[in-house]
């Protein structure tokens, strides 16, 4: 019995090896990403950590509310607005620089009622964040609100 074991261990053994390698060598660089929701298109996402995606760009950050989600959640959107960009509202409808960025619904799903996220000029070190789906949990809501650098985890590249 115990031959049996070794010779099956032997042969996984070196695979073993090498996903332990390649998570040395690339897991202090990359993330891979699961989209669990409608926010965005695709599922799988290469995350590179550190780096700052550009505008327009998909951004990979931390979730701070405690609802609907886990605090520390990973959330991926587009970034849609940087510091200095003027976000406005009429009504619930967001704009980002004069540009549309969603309609806030005033409940979720569950029937919670939804608070819209902030307006003004975004200020150093935060961002607007907007997913294509319009029940994306983005910045155009309080809970979301404007995604501050240090919840920033890095550029989100779509792997499918």
């Amino acid at each position: 019995m115990s031959l049996r074991l070794f010779d099956h261990l032997g042969r996984w053994f070196p695979l073993l090896l090498w996903v332990i390698a390649a998570h040395l060598a690339f897991g202090r660089a990359y993330l891979l990403a699961w989209n669990i929701t409608e926010s965005l298109p695709g599922t799988l996402f290469l995350v590179e950590k550190g780096a700052m995606p550009a505008r327009g760009e998909l951004m990979a950050f931390r979730w701070e509310a405690n609802w609907p989600y886990p605090r520390g959640s990973l959330f991926l959107k587009r970034l849609t607005g940087l510091p200095g960009s003027l976000v406005t509202a009429t009504g619930r409808a967001f704009f980002v620089d004069g540009e549309s960025v969603g309609r806030a619904k005033e409940h979720a799903r569950s029937g919670e009622p939804l608070e819209v996220g902030p307006v003004g000029i975004i200020p150093d070190g935060y961002y607007y964040v907007a997913g294509s789906h319009p029940d994306s949990l983005d910045s155009r809501y309080r809970l979301t609100g404007w995604v501050s650098r240090p919840q920033v985890v890095g550029k989100a590249h779509r792997v499918f």
